[in-house]
């Protein structure tokens, strides 16, 4: 697998014409464009949903259908408790300037690394490691701002100080400030959140996953680069709860082993199987690893570039709180590397926050295969002394003392040394049929929306047909919004085409009809919305019955029986056009 490391020059303004399209054919609309649109803020639009719908069904294929991740939908809105604990309210930050004289709010070390750039001078926010791998410093952007004069790149005007900036949108449950809310961004916090009621559910037993799709908002600073940081936005993420001690060792990494990625990380660049990233330990453990795999699948099957497809390792700098390794699947587009989905160990990190904040248990019991006998140091406690001493407080005190387990030193209560005539310490041999496991999290998480502008970059494609200009998405027919379109060469053959279109629509395909136009623009129009095949009926229709078949790609035809057509149409979705499947 050769990894393509330069973005696609061969058509010029790839990104204006790819949304230029996708605005256009109904793929993709500013939001509330009548009122001057918000940044940010997009709408799908009837082609746009569609194909979102059809991304996310094939994500549910693999992950809730494959995986055996079953979906939940917790609410977007969440408690204030909830982020306390998640490390949200005081990590989940990114760095504000304001400009003095136009008061625009900017993000910061986007400013600073453009005008360097600009001027050929190298950006040092942090260390520089791989590129586009750090998390920025306040007081090193303020520094930059400062040394070189860096001013409002709107007006011009100066910069005021660099700080921290909340990404969360926040509101209030109920009338008034009853409560405290926050919109959430990540749905991930929703699910573990849920722990106890789904463990409960997978009968106490490890692993198990659990995958959600839902919308999620970040309050960004400055939003500039279209769809691909947006403020509302749809995540799919499987959160997968494992025994910490099984991590290296997942029940069908066979079926994976020898996947080849494209690998960036601190160590290693370049194209590998799965099996060779974990035996070389550049990918912490299989479990990682194996996910990894099933990401890579996913996009090459919604129609990313596999030579523009590859996983880079996030950097000790840059590792968010809770993981002890983390990969991001990037897309080569013409906004660069742009993250689609990142596959992190966030070990118990998130159930353990959640168990403090909440007092409640987030641990699995898991049993040995055979009881073991253990010996262990217990504290029995003397109520014939406790009594008198400690009157009204003794059986407090005496549970206090049984809860003790190997106790070390002197024993205190309630701020008191509790004298030594107060209880017995005795050996004990007893028989254990488990351990309390607290549960790593593997996660999955992708951004939908992301992924849905690269896969339109990707299938984005100009040719020549009979000396005219064609515009094609090359689209999947996994996810193509119409899967085939049906055309009357002429009017008078209206009623038999409706009837085809009909017969199509029976047997379950996604299909359109359209009688407007030259049959040659019919033609154009469905490949610009990334129709795999097209349908005419002709004058040979109304004689013995047959249609032809046309080939988005290659503009190939074939003639195939009414008959026949929608089984036709089914196998070539699956297996691509050929002229045997006739």
């Amino acid at each position: 697998m050769q990894l393509d490391n330069h973005q696609d020059t061969s058509i010029d303004g790839l990104k204006e014409r790819v949304l230029e399209l996708a605005k256009r054919r109904g793929f993709l609309w500013p939001s509330y464009e009548i009122y001057g649109g918000v940044a940010g803020l997009w709408d799908y639009g009837p082609f746009g949903a569609m194909l979102k719908h059809r991304v996310e069904s094939a994500w549910r294929d693999i992950f809730v259908v494959g995986e055996s991740a079953l979906p939940i939908e917790t609410p977007t809105i969440g408690v204030e408790e909830l982020f306390l604990a998640s490390g949200h309210l005081s990590n989940f930050v990114d760095l504000i300037v304001e400009c003095v004289n136009c008061h625009t709010a900017l993000r910061a070390d986007h400013v600073v690394t453009e005008y360097l750039k600009s001027r050929g001078i190298a950006a040092d926010l942090c260390d520089p490691g791989i590129a586009g791998a750090c998390v920025p410093s306040s007081e090193k952007t303020q520094q930059l701002i400062d040394s070189h004069g860096i001013t409002c790149p709107d007006c011009g005007g100066p910069l005021g100080k660099v700080h921290d900036f909340n990404l969360m949108f926040t509101t209030h449950i109920g009338p008034g400030t009853q409560r405290k809310g926050y919109l959430r961004p990540e749905t991930a916090q929703g699910i573990f959140a849920d722990f106890p009621r789904l463990l409960r559910f997978h009968r106490d037993r490890l692993p198990f996953g659990v995958a959600q799709i839902g919308k999620s908002y970040r309050n960004e600073i400055s939003p500039r680069q279209g769809v691909i940081r947006l403020r509302e936005f749809t995540q799919a993420e499987a959160e997968v709860f494992v025994d910490p001690r099984e991590k290296n060792h997942h029940p069908r990494f066979d079926e994976v082993a020898n996947v080849e990625i494209n690998i960036l990380s601190k160590d290693f660049v370049g194209t590998a199987s799965v099996k060779s990233a974990c035996e070389r330990n550049i990918i912490a453990h299989e479990y990682l690893a194996y996910f990894i795999a099933r990401c890579q699948e996913f996009f090459i099957r919604v129609g990313v570039r596999e030579s523009r497809l590859r996983f880079r390792q996030h950097l000790p700098d840059e590792m968010a709180h809770y993981a002890v390794d983390c990969w991001d699947a990037e897309g080569l587009t013409q906004h660069g590397w742009i993250e689609l989905a990142g596959i992190a160990d966030r070990t118990d990190y998130d159930l353990r926050q959640h168990e403090r904040q909440s007092g409640l248990q987030m641990a699995v019991f898991v049993p040995y295969e055979a009881p073991k006998e253990v010996e262990r140091i217990v504290v029995r406690p003397n109520m014939g002394y406790l009594g008198p001493k400690y009157k009204g407080k003794a059986k407090q005190v005496a549970a206090f003392l049984s809860g003790i387990s190997n106790p070390e030193g002197a024993i205190v209560f309630d701020g008191q040394v509790v004298d030594p005539e107060g209880y017995a310490i005795e050996t004990v041999r007893e028989s254990i049929s488990g351990d309390f496991v607290t549960p790593h999290v593997i996660e999955p998480s992708f951004g939908i929306d992301r992924s849905i502008y690269t896969i339109l970059e990707h299938a984005y494609d100009e040719d020549t047909i009979d000396g005219e200009r064609r515009v094609v998405l090359r689209l999947s027919p996994h996810i193509a919004p119409v899967e085939v379109a049906v055309f009357p060469l002429v009017k008078a053959l209206n009623e038999k085409a409706l009837e085809v279109f009909r017969l199509l629509r029976r047997a379950g395909l996604l299909v359109e009809y359209d009688d407007s136009g030259t049959i040659g623009r019919r033609y154009r129009r469905q490949d610009e919305i990334g129709t795999p095949f097209a349908v005419t009926i002709d004058h040979e229709t109304i004689e013995n019955s047959t249609v032809t078949v046309r080939d988005r790609d290659t503009t190939k035809q074939v003639r195939s029986s009414i008959e026949s057509l929608a089984d036709v149409l089914r196998e070539m979705l699956v297996h691509g056009f050929d002229k045997k499947s006739f």
